[in-house]
């Protein structure tokens, strides 16, 4: 058996409910990404960060610069521009000077990167379905109540703390 932070807390009365819950969230968080990241990289030859940004630009079908990607996957725009060139290399996405603002480029899937997305995309759905596959229509539906009622009180007490933030988590859902 794995042992990890959750885990190795069971044992322990001296906690919260609420740092318990925490690392719940947080194992089975890991516990799927790593899937994910392990199987886009097998079937596809992908990383997660070049999926994400594939994903984006999926729902922007005139093209994002990479400000605006940056922003929307809360990562450096060092970070993006690096993405973006090895998919430019593969011939995934374009890049071209955007219009009315020579400074910025617009970043659009290819035709090529279209197709690969969406093959990508439909298993990806496959194996998120699969990893909830033991859980029916009503826990489901509880657990996405539930987990609505721990993001506004997550974000209810970001505001209590952080007054002048933004909502950048939007992208995340």
């Amino acid at each position: 058996m794995t042992v990890d932070a959750e885990t190795r807390m069971q044992g322990g009365e001296d906690h919260r409910a609420e740092l318990r819950l925490w690392l719940r969230l947080l194992t089975c968080t890991t516990l799927i990404e790593s899937q994910i990241r392990s199987r886009l990289r097998a079937r596809f030859d992908v990383t997660l960060p070049r999926f994400d940004l594939m994903a984006q630009l999926e729902k922007a079908p005139e093209g994002m610069t990479l400000g605006d990607l940056s922003r929307r996957m809360m990562v450096s725009a060092g970070n993006v521009t690096g993405l973006v060139e090895r998919l430019v290399q593969d011939g995934l996405v374009d890049r071209r000077p955007a219009p009315g603002d020579r400074r910025s480029a617009l970043v659009n899937l290819t035709d090529k990167g279209r197709k690969a997305f969406e093959e990508m995309a439909h298993d990806h759905g496959d194996w998120i379905g699969e990893m909830f596959d033991g859980l029916d229509e009503a826990d489901i539906d509880t657990l996405m109540r539930l987990l609505g009622k721990a993001k506004t009180s997550a974000r209810a007490a970001q505001a209590r703390v952080l007054p002048t933030s933004t909502d950048k988590d939007d992208a995340h859902g």
